[in-house]
């Protein structure tokens, strides 16, 4: 009995810890702590990698007291999986204290690092420590490629990875997935078709992860027909392949085909998971899909037997919302077994917004401010709502609740790729070394718009400020700049497209809108939620979003 103990228990830890069951693991570790159970450093690593799993800080801390009283200190692994956990735990500090203790640095450790300060915004810090490792790995290189897609500095990411190549050092799986995914983050599809290529030469192709990735990319750059080729292609396939196929269905609005490939799905014998339904009602919110939205629900829970999470709910609402069903969407909130979050309250407040049910929106924006959310999306939709009815003491209220609770709009970021090279822009941007050319395109452009019928929603700019002075902050949007950057880069009639970290505002999308036919140009912008077509001035969303 003892033996089988000394050789299922610590593999069972490590078992809970590599699928996301930090909770259970750390069950297990009380449990042979107490008893005379001897440890060891594959036991430690396995728990700390279940404290930073779950964010279990406390828990952690008290594992650095046993690695230092059991003379661990002295493990590179163990003490690299204390840094792992002090940076998954926000404890950055704490992260490179462990890290700058340990008596060899190796490069194992130094990825480890290099990941947590990037997790936490420090990527200068990154690359600096990155550049004073004496040994690179690729592990370490991808490390700080990753860290760098996470912050959102692909330009810097993709330098990075074409010196990792001339410097000789050779790619591997994770090296592919990591810049595929980073590429399509940022809808750079020059840069994800060549690292294509470099796939196919390496022939990671058997890959799946690898696979998954190049399907993720070409969908999330608006390309599904190579999605869809990439997915055929695929030598086997797994649910996160077919979840991935249905999510990009979903986010260009095309339902049927996210429907269609479910029921392909089923057929073929892959059970959906309760991401795969997130994907199906998030497709069928944005297509209209009413019906059958609620027949995969229904069946996610008889058939399958899944129980709802948050997201399932939220789809549910934002579906029946979005139809013009509110009342029916607030009565499913009440029968719902938990309570609403801030983020299914929000998708309730926009389609009460669109559809103009005053009552409504002040009951669910009441809601919404007791819950206290700590993102400013509902606050920022709440006080549009105010500023719209013209009361102006309710939009005082509403910023005056942000700054008490200290909470901040996040800032908006939009990308656009020319020539295989990034560029970022944000509001009121004047950092490129065309903004010259941009803000004057744009000036022109904007009196040819007028001409089309546009007239600037002043509504959405919450500075307090005058009219003149809100029009230049609506011509400075990140989403404008980088289109005028496209327009005045590249060849009449080429497409452009770009990207945004949040939702299009309603302003710009009138203004892509027209531009889409003044300049006779396709432009697709792809914001947090899905992709907008504009084309001959309209949008493939049906100016629902």
């Amino acid at each position: 009995m003892l033996k089988r103990l000394y050789t299922s228990w610590p593999e069972k830890i490590s078992l809970f810890a590599n699928n996301g069951q930090g909770h259970d693991g750390l069950i297990v570790f009380a449990k042979l702590h107490l008893s005379s159970f001897t440890i060891t450093d594959f036991i430690l690593s396995a728990v700390l990698k279940c404290c930073g799993r779950v964010s279990a800080i406390r828990e952690g801390s008290q594992l650095h007291c046993i690695v230092i009283k059991h003379g661990y200190h002295r493990d590179n692994i163990v003490m690299t999986s204390l840094v792992d956990m002090y940076s998954k735990c926000d404890r950055i500090g704490n992260a490179r204290q462990a890290f700058d203790e340990m008596p060899v640095r190796d490069a194992i450790a130094a990825g480890a690092m290099v990941f947590g300060l990037c997790q936490c915004g420090l990527t200068w810090e990154a690359a600096t420590l990155f550049e004073e490792a004496r040994f690179k790995d690729v592990a370490l290189w991808n490390s700080l490629i990753s860290g760098l897609f996470l912050n959102f500095e692909g330009e810097k990411a993709l330098c990075y990875f074409r010196r990792m190549r001339l410097c000789g050092e050779k790619v591997d799986e994770i090296t592919m997935v990591g810049v595929l995914s980073g590429c399509a983050d940022m809808a750079a599809l020059s840069n994800g078709r060549q690292v294509h290529g470099l796939v196919i030469k390496n022939g990671f192709g058997l890959h799946l992860p690898v696979g998954n990735a190049l399907l993720d990319m070409y969908a999330k750059c608006g390309f599904m027909d190579d999605a869809c080729v990439c997915f055929d292609s695929l030598p086997y396939k797994n649910v996160v392949s077919w979840t991935s196929l249905i999510m990009g269905f979903g986010k260009h609005g095309l339902g049927s085909s996210a429907l269609m490939a479910f029921d392909r799905m089923e057929i073929e014998g892959y059970a959906p998971n309760k991401i795969t339904f997130v994907g199906v009602l998030f497709a069928c919110c944005h297509s209209g899909l009413v019906d059958e939205g609620w027949k995969c629900f229904n069946n996610m829970i008889n058939r399958y037997s899944i129980t709802p999470i948050m997201e399932h709910y939220t789809c549910m609402v934002d579906l029946l919302a979005r139809a013009g069903f509110l009342e029916e969407a607030f009565e499913f909130i009440e029968r719902m077994p938990v309570n609403p979050d801030a983020r299914l309250l929000t998708a309730l407040l926009s389609s009460c917004f669109y559809h103009k049910n005053t009552e409504l929106t002040r009951n669910i924006g009441n809601k919404l401010l007791d819950l206290e959310p700590k993102e400013a999306g509902p606050y920022m939709l709440l006080s549009n709502f105010y500023g719209l009815l013209g009361d102006f003491e309710g939009v005082v209220k509403v910023r005056r609740l942000m700054h008490k609770r200290g909470i901040r709009k996040e800032k908006a970021y939009t990308w656009i790729e020319i020539d295989k090279r990034i560029h970022r822009f944000e509001s009121g941007d004047r950092s490129h070394p065309l903004y010259k050319s941009i803000y004057a395109y744009l000036s022109e452009l904007v009196a040819k718009m007028r001409t089309k019928g546009y007239v600037p929603n002043k509504s959405v700019v919450v500075q307090s400020v005058d009219d003149h002075a809100k029009e230049e902050i609506l011509l400075g949007h990140s989403e404008k700049l980088a289109i005028a950057l496209g327009l005045i880069s590249t060849p009449p009639g080429s497409r452009i497209t770009i990207v945004k970290n949040l939702r299009v505002c309603v302003d710009c999308h009138e203004a892509i809108r027209i531009i889409s036919l003044i300049e006779g140009r396709e432009i697709v912008a792809r914001d947090h939620s899905r992709f907008h077509r504009f084309k001959n001035g309209e949008c493939s969303c049906g100016n629902r979003w």
